[in-house]
């Protein structure tokens, strides 16, 4: 790839960064609503209002933007359950994280999933820098979960063999089967059920 015309983050100037963002996140919407293969350039150029010349100063062609809107989508997801995820440490955190992802999908009809499982499901297998940062994000999704677990176990709330690792990936499972199920349906109840078997697990552990 031929990356020389392609101006660096630390070289753009304030405008440019948000060009930048605004094509990012143009394209972050088109490819959640309709997939990443149905999205092309000329709708993100469009829905972005820059010009060609524009797009192709920013990207060099649409794989780079599609692992820069990756990479976006995963920050804001995770960053938008930061503060859930980093107290997710008592039977109660869990709940309360489980009621307020059931409500959002619920809000949503169950439309569009989760932004990374659908990006996932698009590119780990034709991609492999995106599929490498996808799978780094549910690594730091389960991590959040294992450390709030590990807390529970240390505070003597779960049996001190409680094997944190499988629970972590249990009830990332859970959320994203669930979410997948919920896409699917239209309906927020397997999402619900696929939590509440999650979280009813993680209590057979409870000291």
């Amino acid at each position: 790839m031929d990356t020389a015309g392609i101006t660096q983050p630390s070289q753009l100037t304030g405008k440019g960064r948000a060009t930048k963002n605004r094509i990012v996140r143009a394209a972050a919407a088109l490819m959640y609503e309709h997939g990443v293969a149905s999205t092309s350039t000329e709708e993100i150029r469009r829905a972005a209002g820059v010009s060609n010349s524009q797009l192709y100063h920013y990207f060099a062609d649409k794989d780079e933007l599609i692992r820069a809107v990756t990479a976006d989508q995963i920050e804001r997801v995770l960053a938008g359950q930061e503060e859930l995820l980093d107290g997710l440490d008592s039977f109660a955190a869990l709940e309360t994280w489980r009621d307020t992802i059931v409500a959002i999908a619920a809000r949503q009809s169950g439309r569009g999933g989760c932004p990374i499982g659908s990006l996932a499901s698009e590119l780990a297998d034709l991609d492999e820098q995106a599929r490498i940062a996808l799978a780094g994000a549910f690594d730091r999704w389960e991590g959040a979960m294992r450390d709030g677990l590990t807390a529970m176990r240390e505070r003597g709330e779960l049996r001190q063999d409680t094997d944190t690792d499988r629970l972590a990936i249990s009830l990332l499972i859970a959320l994203q089967g669930g979410l997948l199920l919920t896409q699917t349906r239209r309906d927020s109840a397997p999402l619900q059920a696929g939590l509440d078997g999650a979280i009813d697990y993680v209590r057979k552990f409870a000291a």
